[in-house]
């Protein structure tokens, strides 16, 4: 039995810039899953019961803030710069 696949599964780096923009429909077109600030994109589709959402970007975004980016690179958990001090309410 052969397993082999005639079809490629890879994303070329042309088609996946390709694939990220043509999901954005905003104008101004959101921040690419490569830039800083991709996190600002539009969400398209928003699963809080289960802790992601999926930007137009093509960037999946976790609750605790992990980001699984178009081409699989993870990004791992971060926390913003600048709240070295909590307040909790009493």
């Amino acid at each position: 039995m052969n397993t082999n696949s005639s079809r490629s599964t890879q994303i070329t780096p042309q088609r996946e810039s390709r694939e990220s923009t043509a999901m954005c429909q905003h104008q101004p077109p959101c921040p690419s899953a490569d830039s800083a600030d991709r996190e600002a994109a539009h969400p398209v589709a928003h699963h809080p019961e289960q802790g992601w959402s999926l930007l137009c970007n093509g960037v999946l975004l976790f609750d605790d803030t992990g980001e699984l980016l178009p081409d699989g690179k993870i990004v791992a958990p971060h926390r913003p710069s600048g709240t070295r001090h909590v307040t909790t309410a009493a």
